[in-house]
């Protein structure tokens, strides 16, 4: 009897420790809607093709992230989500939590990922 339950136990603990996915939503990430997001509220300080270079944020003392930088497209999803969502400390980056809903920033990192690989 002991043998059954030690890996029902297990298969029950397992699923217990496994962390959640903060990060899921229900369909899968939209790249269109992304771009629109990213248009609408990214491209005024990160540019057109996420270098940074965006009229608002010339104006910044702290630049933006220019997406193509190693430092950027080697972040996890889970980090920049994290950006996205909570804004950076001593940065301009503001929090978009309550402004944008979880697909939508997934969408936008979506974008984000895509741009980053476009070196044109």
């Amino acid at each position: 009897m002991m043998t059954i339950l030690i890996p029902a136990l297990l298969a029950i603990s397992v699923d217990l420790l496994a962390p959640a996915n903060l990060f899921a939503q229900e369909y899968p990430a939209d790249l269109s809607r992304g771009k629109a997001i990213y248009e609408r509220h990214c491209l005024t300080c990160h540019g057109a093709r996420g270098y940074g270079d965006g009229p608002g944020g010339l104006l910044l003392t702290i630049a933006p992230t220019n997406f193509h930088r190693p430092g950027s497209f080697l972040k996890s999803d889970e980090t920049l989500l994290r950006m996205i969502e909570h804004g950076g400390v001593f940065s301009p980056m503001h929090s978009w939590r309550g402004r944008l809903t979880d697909g939508e920033m997934q969408d936008v990192l979506v974008y984000i990922r895509v741009l980053s690989q476009d070196s044109r």
